[in-house]
């Protein structure tokens, strides 16, 4: 069973950035990061393939979130920046076990979640 241990959550200003972290205990395929807000279903964000590309993002994000992965370490961590209130949440770090080349958008795809990590914007 990999354990998925999330990190760089906090408060931030509007306008402001954070990076999020996730460790890997073990070997992952796709990996994504997902959030969810206070009275919402949780939402994809990023998710990025097990070779490192195929980047994908929400619209709601796209342009102002980054993601990137490294396989040497196991992790996998996200650059937000240009933070909005509306970006408040709970973020989830997700991965797979199976090796596949499909852009795993759906929470189902995933096998693996960390904990959770949250992050405050403040307008």
């Amino acid at each position: 069973q990999v354990q998925l241990v999330e990190s760089g959550g906090g408060l931030v200003q509007a306008g402001g950035s954070l990076r999020l972290s996730c460790a890997a205990s073990g070997r992952t395929y796709t990996m994504g990061w997902f959030r969810q807000a206070p009275g919402k279903e949780r939402e994809l964000t990023a998710t990025i393939t097990w070779w490192g590309g195929r980047p994908y993002y929400a619209d709601s994000v796209k342009g102002r979130f980054t993601i990137s992965r490294d396989n040497a370490k196991n992790t996998v961590s996200l650059q937000m920046n240009s933070l909005k209130p509306e970006d408040t949440a709970v973020y989830y770090c997700a991965a797979s076990a199976l090796r596949d080349m499909r852009t795993m958008t759906n929470s189902r795809d995933y096998d693996y979640w960390g904990q959770g990590t949250q992050v405050t914007v403040s307008s």
